[in-house]
């Protein structure tokens, strides 16, 4: 288990909303390439790390506003999950708290990990986080929607059961001339 912990000077609000803001993560995060946003739910990271390349898919599987993300790896060899939470101090002061689970591929990875490579990495990750909200009087964006776990219940007094699945895309328009028998949208 890797963990880390930071207090930022800013408000809860504004560190949480930065942290939804995934496609920010390489001007922070050392090693991380690119991350683009798939949809609410996943993410598709490019990362270069000690002359490695990897890319490779997370899933967010938890996710309260103000309070917590969680994720884990989807798919392919690496294996790693983790949630990062956030704690307001006072009215200018928020606590981040980070703890990862990382399953090393091979025998450098496990090197790594045991010399603390991994827990140092997250460690300045961190500062260079804390610098960035610190440096910005507002969040570069963010996404204040709730994403629960698969099959979790609701609790609002909305009914028992699974939330349900995002609505499918919209089909596009049909090509092709127009059928006669169908009126005009």
């Amino acid at each position: 288990m890797v963990r880390g912990t930071i207090l930022v000077e800013a408000p809860l609000r504004r560190v949480y909303d930065q942290w939804t803001q995934f496609e920010e993560f390489p001007r922070f995060m050392h090693g991380v390439v690119a991350v683009r946003q798939t949809d609410d739910r996943h993410l598709r990271w490019r990362t270069g790390i000690a002359g490695v390349r990897r890319a490779f898919d997370t899933e967010i599987v938890d996710q309260v506003p103000d309070e917590r993300i969680a994720w884990r790896t989807v798919g392919g060899g690496l294996r790693q999950r983790g949630v990062v939470t956030f704690e307001p101090v006072d009215a200018t002061h928020t606590r981040v708290r980070l703890a990862m689970e990382v399953e090393p591929e091979g025998p450098a990875e496990k090197a790594a990990l045991a010399l603390g490579v991994v827990s140092s990495r997250v460690s300045g990750d961190l500062r260079r986080f804390k610098d960035f909200v610190e440096d910005r009087h507002a969040a570069t964006g963010g996404w204040r929607g709730r994403l629960r776990p698969a099959g979790a219940v609701r609790s609002s007094g909305a009914g028992p059961g699974p939330v349900p699945p995002a609505p499918p895309p919209p089909s596009p328009p049909p090509s092709g001339p127009p059928d006669p028998a169908m009126p005009p949208p």
